[in-house]
């Protein structure tokens, strides 16, 4: 799952490949906005075919959390 999401966060968000790692911060890191996290959010459910809960947008911190919700949906 963490090799799919870098691929989003890279042909979507056009991050540089070698900032992401699983500690990476989404906003002090990698320089996310809330525009874009919303953008993420959506490309994922899509990519995906999952729903994630408003609720849980806001405990995403790192990729790593990121990573870690997806896999609990998968």
């Amino acid at each position: 799952m963490y090799e799919k999401f870098v691929e989003v966060l890279v042909e979507e968000l056009q991050i540089d490949r070698a900032d992401i790692t699983m500690e990476a911060e989404l906003s002090n890191d990698l320089g996310i906005n809330s525009i874009e996290l919303a953008d993420l959010v959506m490309i994922c459910e899509e990519k995906f075919g999952i729903t994630i809960e408003d609720d849980d947008i806001r405990k995403f911190t790192t990729v790593g959390d990121v990573v870690s919700y997806l896999e609990t949906l998968k």
